[in-house]
């Protein structure tokens, strides 16, 4: 099987992403990506990003959403990368997303592009 979606990585990725409560994945997303970064990706504030790591705040579904597939992105990533070329990743262009930012598609909801280009970027080694 090729298919990393069937390969345990991304099972691990997707468990970990269903299965973990909103602040926690909020707050492995700012520890990874920064806080701005992940403001950039929901659209909201970094006060806002704080607010739903400190669970003063709970985010709207569409946010839980994206916040989520985000996480499995990450989880994905960092299951083969360090945090430091995760980032460098969600930050950098991105050839198979036609030069532009992980971050700044998953902004304009286009998740499951990200998706697959970090698959093909896990699968290329």
């Amino acid at each position: 099987m090729t298919d990393l979606a069937m390969r345990p990585l991304g099972r691990a990725a997707h468990k970990a992403s269903v299965e973990s409560a909103s602040p926690a994945i909020v707050a492995r997303l700012q520890e990874v990506l920064g806080r701005d970064v992940v403001a950039i990706i929901t659209g909201k504030t970094p006060r806002q990003v704080s607010r739903w790591i400190s669970g003063d705040a709970t985010p709207p579904l569409g946010e839980q959403r994206l916040l989520r597939d985000t996480f499995q992105v990450v989880e994905l990533l960092a299951e083969v990368d360090p945090d430091e070329v995760v980032r460098a990743w969600f930050i950098g262009m991105n050839p198979q997303l036609e030069d532009a930012a992980p971050a700044e598609v998953i902004a304009e909801g286009r998740v499951r592009d990200v998706m697959a280009a970090a698959r093909a970027f896990v699968n290329a080694g």
